[in-house]
């Protein structure tokens, strides 16, 4: 009896290496030094910028007590007897004195807090904001 093999030859080790996937730090690659491939990743830092700034103002009136704008400039921008005095002074002598500059959130609700310790104290003491 006749007896029927089959014989497969394996493939040429060129063949194999030709259709096998390649490695991102294949030594094989053209022009390549030999070694493995290095990456460079660059950190990028966000850029911020700073907040806009604004100035809380007090404008003078004929009616505030000075010892009023003395105590609101005492509670409500921590300055010492001696600062808020000479606040309060330029405020009388120019119409107009800056309280403190902060961020607009800040500033904001500084005014609003003056406002209304003003309104509740029955003064008309006005006090604004304004973009540094």
């Amino acid at each position: 009896m006749l007896q029927l093999t089959s014989r497969i030859d394996p493939p040429a080790p060129a063949a194999v290496a030709a259709s096998a996937p390649r490695m991102g730090n294949d030594e094989n690659r053209s022009g390549g030094t030999g070694g493995p491939a290095t990456s460079v990743i660059a950190k990028v830092k966000p850029k911020t910028k700073r907040p806009n700034l604004y100035r809380v103002l007090i404008l003078n009136d004929d009616y505030t007590p000075m010892e009023f704008v003395v105590h609101v400039l005492e509670k409500f921008f921590q300055k010492d007897v001696e600062a808020a005095t000479k606040i309060m002074l330029h405020v009388h002598h120019h119409g107009i004195g800056e309280c403190g500059v902060f961020t607009y959130e800040i500033a904001e609700t500084k005014v609003t807090q003056v406002m209304d310790f003003a309104r509740k104290h029955q003064h008309p003491l006005q006090c604004v904001m304004e973009k540094k």
